[in-house]
């Protein structure tokens, strides 16, 4: 009889182990089930620059990876982020942004305005985050800065509305400056092409004649630049557009070759050689895009978050290339940089 009754203990204890076994083998799938199911946000980072190293994104692609992993997102983990560059080649990117809207990501980060214009065309559906240097609602890209509507917000660098304090920084350097050479693109969107009136807006009432440098691409770089020394042009600047911004250290090379002092309107310019930048600080512009990913992610729509402006410029003076070209910044200047490179 005991013998009876150890079998039954036996038994009894099986099927509950089996039973148990059951259950937690059941529990697992549905938690793989759950983990295969939950979908892993994929966002392309679209940049008008050249292609770095393929394991490390450019300065402006660090910046937005840090402001997403200040927001507790790791790249291959809880989010994917794809970096694609059009290396200043504006043929390209109608093809590349038409591939990305057909492979459905789930937001569009891009700082090329003839990208976001061609998203704009081609999907209403896809959040679309722009750090933009044009003024977003003057060049129909966003309904108002308050509420943008439709699938795009974003920030916009106010990189024109800087115009008139690049000159008067530069006038201030070179006293008798009396012609400046602006080097720029039509080439990008002609119809969006007002960076040239906005210097020229301005340089009259600081009694300076302005000379247009339109160039279509890095191969009219450097007979524009000789045909803007040997018209006697002052100094140079150069502005941030999507041909120009990717061979910016070219760029600084040439007016160096050409004694010229140069004003760029990006602040990794002057990192590579340019004498001068003034502009919203653009690590700033990147993290603070990361963070309309963020409120998207999270079911926010595009159109009601408004668009930012900065809130910090920051002025870099070279003093290397100063001294290559035989210059001398003004201490009154210098003081008032943020960061001077010896």
């Amino acid at each position: 009889m005991t013998a009876v009754r150890s079998q039954r203990s036996a038994v009894r204890k099986s099927t509950a182990l089996f039973l148990a076994l059951s259950a937690l083998v059941f529990a697992l799938g549905l938690s793989a089930e759950a983990q295969q199911s939950k979908k892993i946000p994929r966002i392309v980072f679209l940049s008008a620059r050249g292609e770095p190293s393929p394991s490390t994104p450019d300065p402006n692609g660090q910046a937005f990876r840090q402001g997403l992993r200040d927001l507790g997102y790791i790249e291959g983990k809880n989010i994917l982020v794809e970096y694609r560059y059009t290396g200043g080649m504006t043929d390209r990117v109608p093809k590349l942004v038409d591939e990305l809207v057909r492979l459905k990501v789930d937001v569009l980060v891009t700082t090329s305005t003839v990208a976001i214009r061609a998203a704009k065309q081609v999907t209403k559906t896809i959040p679309i985050v722009m750090v933009t240097s044009v003024d977003p609602v003057a060049t129909g890209l966003v309904d108002s800065l308050a509420r943008p509507g439709g699938n795009i917000t974003g920030n916009t660098r106010l990189t024109r509305e800087l115009s008139g304090k690049r000159l008067e920084l530069l006038k201030e350097v070179v006293p008798r400056i009396s012609r400046v050479g602006i080097l720029w693109s039509t080439a990008t969107a002609p119809e969006l092409a007002t960076t040239f009136k906005d210097y020229d807006s301005v340089a009259g009432a600081l009694k300076i004649q302005l000379q247009s440098l339109d160039v279509r691409s890095q191969n009219d770089f450097e007979g524009a630049i000789h045909a803007a020394a040997r018209g006697r042009v002052s100094a140079l600047i150069s502005t941030s557009d999507s041909v120009l911004v990717p061979h910016q250290k070219k760029i600084a090379d040439l007016a160096i070759k050409n004694r010229l002092p140069s004003m760029f309107e990006r602040s990794d310019a002057a990192e590579t050689g340019g004498l001068m930048s003034y502009s919203s600080v653009d690590a700033e512009s990147f993290r603070r895009a990361a963070t309309y990913v963020d409120k998207i992610l999270k079911g926010a729509k595009p159109g009601d978050l408004p668009v930012e402006q900065p809130t910090k410029f920051e002025l870099i003076i070279n003093l290397k290339t100063a001294k290559q070209i035989g210059l001398t910044i003004p201490q009154s200047v210098l003081y008032r940089a943020d960061r001077v490179i010896r």
